[in-house]
């Protein structure tokens, strides 16, 4: 489990409050074990308070990178998943550097950046993500203003987006289990990112109104999308379904569901209302990667993931089926019946219409565009 916290004793005191007392309490320690534990945490600590003596780092400098820049980003609201994504970049140029020395000079930044352009050809957005994580560090966590890495991104062939024809989705959907099935009906009739998905919560369902509300989705923006009309009755049954799992942890005193960092310091209770309860939430309580907290998560994405190729795969579909077709399916049939791209764009939550035009392709693609192959005119094969 990771607990982000330098080595030392808070780190130290974490661990044993949840693997020895409170996970103590579920599957008893023999002591001899315990004893064990105190005896390596003892000189666990002894060894680093000799390094704070002389002076000497004791953890490693990809290590140290990774929590100075979590820490930073959690105080500058960056979300858990903007920092595990900066502070692991940070690590990797950390690897790459090798010295203090070299992780602060901005031309091994730019070889860094370069290699990962021409040696690991990694994608365009990628390439992107690594930079600004990479400004992150020296702007906020060094306090050393804007530094201008004079990297060239590469662009990258774009690929066709993945989408499914009608009688591929109703193959799809009826071979999904029956606990994801209402999540994949949700994302292909809202157009939703899968993150979007797992992450929404109770109150941003508007079943009589017809709109789901997207909070502090890709770019940190909110936004409304459509709720089917077809799919009322379904979301309708999955907040009954949350309610009761809620009145059941209230009655269980199980801490309330996670947070941001901004609003559970102003509320610090709110996550045991309701409203702030997952739409889908999992089926059952686990620690809190952040926190320690044992408490109730969403489901899990990659859980989710895995149901859709399952069902892929049973439904015959040739395809790499990913959650994120039934998003371009979405917009692809949006875009057949006549649904103009700027609508589609605040639908899809795009920054820039460029980024909903490839879907415009996907739509004309065969006879819809009303051409006719040479070949149907010689006849039947």
């Amino acid at each position: 489990m990771k607990m982000d916290l330098p080595a030392g004793r808070d780190a130290a005191v974490q661990w044993w409050r949840i693997f020895a007392i409170k996970s103590g309490k579920q599957h008893r320690r023999p002591a001899w074990q315990l004893r064990q534990w105190e005896e390596a945490f003892r000189w666990f600590l002894a060894w680093l308070e000799r390094g704070k003596e002389h002076g000497k780092p004791t953890a490693s400098i990809p290590e140290r990178m990774k929590v100075a820049v979590y820490r930073v980003g959690a105080r500058r609201g960056l979300s858990p998943r903007t920092r595990q994504t900066y502070a692991g970049w940070m690590a990797r140029f950390g690897e790459f550097a090798k010295s203090e020395q070299r992780v602060m000079e901005p031309e091994v930044a730019r070889e860094w950046l370069t290699f990962l352009v021409r040696e690991k050809k990694v994608a365009f957005a990628t390439q992107k993500q690594a930079l600004n994580a990479m400004v992150f560090f020296y702007r906020d966590v060094c306090g050393r203003g804007e530094v201008d890495l004079q990297v060239k991104l590469r662009k990258t062939t774009r690929r066709e987006p993945v989408v499914l024809s009608r009688n591929e989705l109703i193959r799809l959907i009826a071979k999904v289990e029956p606990r994801y099935k209402p999540l994949a009906l949700l994302q292909y009739g809202a157009g939703l990112r899968l993150m979007e998905l797992v992450r929404l919560r109770y109150k941003d369902v508007d079943v009589e109104r017809g709109v789901v509300t997207v909070r502090a989705g890709k770019g940190d923006k909110d936004r409304c999308t459509i709720l089917p009309n077809s799919l009322k009755s379904c979301m309708a049954e999955e907040m009954q379904r949350a309610k009761a799992i809620w009145e059941k942890d209230r009655e269980d005193e199980v801490p309330g569901v996670w947070l941001p960092d901004a609003l559970s310091r102003k509320m610090p209770r709110a996550g045991e209302k309701l409203i702030w309860m997952w739409l889908f939430p999992a089926d059952h309580l686990s620690l809190d990667p952040q926190s320690g907290v044992k408490r109730r998560h969403h489901v899990c994405a990659k859980a989710y993931s895995a149901a859709l190729r399952t069902a892929a795969e049973a439904a015959g579909i040739g395809k790499r089926v990913t959650s994120h077709a039934l998003r371009h399916s979405f917009a692809t049939d949006l875009l057949k019946s006549g649904t103009d791209i700027r609508t589609l764009q605040d639908l899809l939550g795009h920054a820039n219409v460029k980024t909903t035009e490839i879907y415009t392709h996907a739509a004309e693609i065969g006879n819809d565009r009303g051409v006719r192959s040479p070949l149907d005119a010689i006849g039947t094969w």
